[in-house]
């Protein structure tokens, strides 16, 4: 090896003696319980990987309730949490590395949902330069005084737990570094203004660091400092205020000073011009003083190659990331000159004990590799394509390797503001470690992110022809066993539980993006007798789920649909849970007595959760999907399926051949046309469908001399925002809201079935509503959060400010809410009969209220299918080969829609659509 001295040990300022020069980087692993203690798999997570490693820093741990930047962070926020990291402490001791716990607190960088909706706290009322930030409030001077207590408490904690040192966080643009900077910190007292005065926090908290250590511990416990070298911002930080700050710092004693980057490497983020690693910008600039203190580069180290760069570029040591995560015995591994790629096989996760939540974080489940998974063929080389997002063009070049996507450069990003860069790099980084353009998008950014994402698939699309032609086949003559039309939650399940049975499947999808309406779906999905109501105490059946089903339904559901649908829907949840999208969480919505309602236990929307989900195993097994891709017509010879006809975005026309088809494209609710000739009525309503949602399979399999069913059965939703057909969930009336009139009065029982429900707000003179809830509501329910992203929440810090906000009389709203809080206090609505949702009294401000009315949800007919999902004609016989399942479907919810049931459909009926069509083909 070129640098064994990275192996070797090193002395730090304060006489301890590291074995070997190689840390194990603090990296997030949202692995605490939810209060912020340790639990058991944190701890078999860092034993593992100690040992060989000279030092293992621990994630940051919080100083105040207030403080945590990530769900699952721990806590050094109280005494009680000490017992806890003492066991992470000893594990690591025990095996021979030092111990290193973080010290933080993430100021404006916290997210209000993290701490009881409330909003966090910063140097200035700044919003952090990122879409739907919260606005801190300021610390008043008092406060920052009990902010420097807080970190010297945390730091005593550490001592008192056993740790050997603590690494202060002044990066990652967490509070410290927010004193510190020009852009988040524009005070005009002592804490504030110049230079001088910005680095004041920094310093105090070395000071108090420094006192607990004294005070507590003794000179070999280790202090450190991290610190992010540049800001994009501007005013932000630059590399020479970092040198002055670390200059300061070192003047006061510190034991070694650590980089927050990408890569040990890495240039400037502001002079883009100039190649320099600041690595190298840092050793020419820094005091006699700075240069006593070793400096720490972290950054995609990941083989020998790698800390050679590390230690010829001027670092005393190098902080393992990922590589750590992937090989707990990294060290013994590189000593022996193996060549590790970043990667983990998908059956390794206990094996490597790696906690689940961190094996389900981006930056760790980008390194997962099935061990069945199937890859592309490209043809090597750069393909430059031009996207659109609702405001910009983008020139995209996408290199490709052989089987794998090997870069992503914005040719244009002259053009764009650093949001833009940096959706883009988020983007990329996720494509590229997937190996696949499926993947999550920023939040706040979708249609930016689609558009980076559609690149890579017209380029992968052009790459795959040409490798073809180069093999001399035909790009056109693609062959499967089964071809799924959509690709929203039937299609997905549909395909996943094909390809397991052993199929060869491809998914057609006529949008830009995957995930077709249920990308929308909001409540959760329905279902009784499950294991996790079981474990909540929740006393369920199937029979009752059937009778309010077909109450709802004003008795219209195909009762034989409807018994299947009941009794596979908890086989359904186990399925979704073995495949890693656990709907844990419970909660009612309207038409239903029980909380059967499942959903994410964080309280999300369950849409966006089910589709990540999906989309992650179609990935993993390799299911191809092609975008932009109309299927316009199924093609038979003889009575039997032999294949589609599809058009391509080009206008290229080409048959797919297939020996089933599986159609799963949803409803109708976005094709006007469609809607008035069945409901005349309807016209003029707003739809909170997704804009493909056209009818197109319905239509596809009427020429086919396919059957429908309850054509005229559509369902308006209750409560939507009418200026941007925002569906507001179910699940925020079931969690305990209210319906009001513009008079400040009830006036429905909120939780009836949704037909009823619009038809009074139809009824009222004005023809809309109120929804209005608390803080309580709002803890409990994520969806709120995105509500607020839009700003189609009215907020107020009490009833009657909300009142004059929403211009009713205050003194009725008053009433009407204390009358609504006794009948939740006593269990019964004497008013409108309400049994469900009336979990606690609306008492705790803040007070929201969204303005609705009703809008085009959900249709209810569409083509008739067995319980196998055979498609029936006209005569009701079987049609060959063909299957469908969801939205396109008639006959499981009859007249009316419980909520809740539409994502329970779509999974129970498409994994039985991917069944049967295997089996079919088998035959």
């Amino acid at each position: 090896m070129k640098n064994n001295i990275a192996f070797k040990p090193l002395t730090l300022p304060n006489g301890v003696e590291l074995k070997n020069r190689i840390m194990m980087a603090p990296m997030t692993t949202c692995s605490g319980f939810y209060e912020g203690s340790v639990t058991h798999d944190l701890i078999e997570y860092y034993q593992a990987r100690a040992g060989e490693i000279g030092t293992i820093i621990v994630e940051c741990g919080f100083v105040d309730n207030k403080g945590l930047a990530f769900p699952g962070a721990i806590g050094l926020d109280n005494d009680e949490k000490i017992e806890g990291l003492a066991k992470i402490a000893q594990v690591i001791k025990e095996k021979g590395s030092k111990a290193v716990i973080q010290v933080y607190h993430g100021g404006r960088m916290v997210e209000p949902k993290l701490i009881g909706g409330q909003s966090p706290v910063g140097p200035s009322a700044i919003a952090a330069p990122r879409p739907n930030a919260p606005t801190p409030i300021e610390l008043t001077p008092e406060e920052v005084d009990a902010m420097l207590d807080k970190f010297g408490q945390a730091v005593r904690r550490a001592i008192q737990a056993g740790f050997d040192g603590v690494e202060i966080h002044g990066a990652n643009t967490y509070l410290i570094q927010q004193f510190y900077s020009p852009n988040s910190n524009q005070r005009t007292d002592k804490w504030g203004g110049s230079r001088d005065n910005r680095a004041r926090f920094p310093l105090a908290v070395l000071d108090i660091t420094h006192d607990m250590v004294k005070k507590y511990a003794n000179q070999d416990f280790i202090v450190g400092y991290r610190f992010s070298p540049e800001e994009l911002e501007v005013p932000g930080i630059r590399f020479d205020d970092s040198m002055y700050l670390l200059e300061k710092l070192a003047e006061k004693g510190l034991d070694y000073v650590h980089f927050s980057m990408g890569a040990i490497l890495r240039p400037s983020i502001v002079d883009t011009q100039d190649p320099t690693p600041l690595i190298n910008k840092y050793v020419a600039m820094r005091s006699d003083k700075l240069a006593k203190i070793p400096v720490v580069g972290v950054g995609n180290v990941i083989n020998q190659s790698d800390i050679d760069a590390a230690i010829d570029n001027g670092y005393d040591l190098v902080a393992v990331g990922r590589a750590c995560i992937a090989y707990p015995d990294w060290i013994n591994r590189i000593e022996k000159d193996e060549k590790l790629e970043l990667v983990i096989n998908s059956d390794q996760r206990e094996a490597l004990k790696i906690p689940e939540p961190l094996w389900h974080f981006s930056l760790v489940e980008s390194l997962i590799r099935d061990v069945n998974l199937n890859v592309k063929k490209f043809k090597p080389g750069s393909y430059q394509e031009k996207v659109n997002d609702e405001s910009y063009e983008f020139l995209i070049n996408v290199e490709l390797g052989k089987d794998f996507i090997k870069d992503m450069q914005l040719v244009n990003a002259k053009e764009f503001d650093y949001e833009v860069l940096d959706n883009f790099s988020v983007i990329k980084n996720r494509i590229i470690d997937s190996n696949s353009p499926h993947v999550d998008a920023v939040s706040g950014a979708t249609t930016q992110c689609e558009a980076f994402k559609k690149a890579v698939t017209k380029a992968m699309a052009k790459s795959n022809k040409a490798a073809i032609l180069a093999e001399g086949g035909d790009p056109n003559d693609k062959s499967y066993d089964i071809v799924v039309v959509g690709s929203g939650g039937a299609g997905l399940a549909a395909a996943i539980k094909a390809h397991d049975l052993g199929a060869n499947v491809i998914i057609v999808e006529k949008m830009s993006v995957i995930g077709g309406n249920t990308n929308k779906a909001s409540a959760g999905m329905n279902a009784a007798e499950t294991k996790f109501q079981k474990l909540k105490g929740i006393v369920d059946s199937k029979a009752l789920f059937y009778k309010e089903t077909m109450t709802g339904g004003k008795n219209k559901n195909n009762p034989e649909l409807l018994h299947y649908f009941v009794e596979n829907a908890p086989d359904a949840i186990n399925w979704l849970d073995d495949n890693g999208i656990e709907l844990s969480g419970l909660t009612t919505t309207g038409g239903m007595s029980v909380d059967r309602t499942h959903r994410p236990a964080s309280g999300a929307a369950v849409g966006g959760f089910l589709i990540s989900g999906l989309v992650k195993n179609i990935n993993k097994r390799g299911i191809e999907v092609m975008l932009d891709t109309s299927v316009t017509e199924i093609v038979t010879e003889n009575n039997k399926v032999v294949g589609v006809k599809v058009s391509e975005e080009d206008g290229s026309i080409q048959i797919i051949k297939a020996k089933a088809v599986i159609i799963a494209t949803g409803g109708f609710s976005a094709n006007k046309e469609m809607v008035e000739k069945y409901r005349p009525d309807l016209k003029g309503f707003v739809t909170t469908n997704h804009k493909g949602a056209t009818g197109s399979g319905i239509l596809i399999l009427e020429k086919l001399g396919a059957g429908t069913v309850d054509m005229s059965e559509i369902q308006i939703h209750p409560t939507v925002e009418q200026t941007t057909s925002y569906l507001i969930s179910e699940s925020i009336r079931g969690g305990g809201a209210i319906l009001i009139t513009q008079n400040g009065k009830r006036f429905v029982n909120e939780l009836d079935t949704r037909d009823k429900v619009s038809a009074d707000i139809i009824k009222l003179p004005e023809h809309y509503a109120y929804i209005l809830f608390d803080q309580q509501v709002r803890d409990e329910n994520k969806a709120v959060e995105e509500y607020l992203s839009h700003d189609l929440v009215i907020q107020a810090n009490t009833i009657n400010e909300l009142a004059q906000k929403l211009a009713i009389n205050s003194a009725e709203l008053i009433k009407t809410i204390e009358r609504y809080n006794q009948f939740v206090i006593k269990k019964q609505d004497d008013d409108f009969g309400r049994t469900t949702g009336m979990r606690h009294p609306i008492n705790k401000g803040p007070f929201y209220a969204i303005k609705i009315a009703p809008g085009i949800h959900h249709t209810m007919g569409g083509i008739t299918i067995n319980t196998q999902t055979q498609v029936l004609d006209t005569h009701k016989n079987i049609i060959q080969g063909v299957f469908a399942a969801g939205e396109v479907v008639g006959g499981v919810h009859g007249a009316n829609r419980i909520g809740g049931n539409a994502v329970a459909d779509i999974i129970i009926f498409g994994i039985q659509a991917g069944k049967q069509a295997t089996d079919y083909i088998n035959g």
